[in-house]
């Protein structure tokens, strides 16, 4: 694809946004086939990932829906098979007897910085070849912006 755009501001948007996509899909599936994912699918790592980033140990599993990519009842059966392998625990709310909360298992810790470890690396091994620091911090600035403007929609 050529990056000529075209005038139209929509058109423009069309085009950047799928270049983002498809930038993120090419470096999705490099990293999916790395050596950190043989043991674990990437979206149960997003799951410890975002676990492990909870301040109190403990996340509802509807507030844990609306970090990862998946619908909610995909959600719910990767964190059943998580926890059948120990590497999650699950609980009722005790504030809300319908909620559920999810923390990571000592088992799940341990997984968690093993493939976080070696993920890091993977991911240092694709972008930095490919962009400078410069710019990388500019699409990190950008990223974060475009985020946050449709968080605030």
């Amino acid at each position: 694809m050529s990056t000529k755009t075209s005038e139209s501001p929509v058109r423009l948007a069309a085009e950047t946004w799928e270049s983002l996509f498809r930038a993120q899909v090419a470096v999705m599936r490099r990293l999916q086939a790395g050596p950190a994912f043989k043991g674990l699918a990437i979206n149960e790592y997003d799951v410890l990932f975002t676990l492990s980033r909870c301040p109190s140990g403990w996340l509802r599993q509807n507030e844990l829906n609306d970090h990862v990519l998946l619908s909610q009842s995909s959600l719910s059966r990767l964190v059943e098979r998580l926890e059948k392998r120990g590497l999650v625990e699950r609980m009722p709310s005790p504030d809300d007897g319908r909620g559920v909360l999810v923390k990571l298992t000592e088992a799940g810790w341990e997984l968690q910085k093993q493939i976080g470890r070696e993920h890091v690396r993977d991911i240092a091994a694709l972008v930095v070849p490919a962009l400078t620091a410069a710019e990388q911090q500019e699409l990190l600035r950008l990223t974060e912006k475009l985020r946050a403007s449709v968080a605030a929609r």
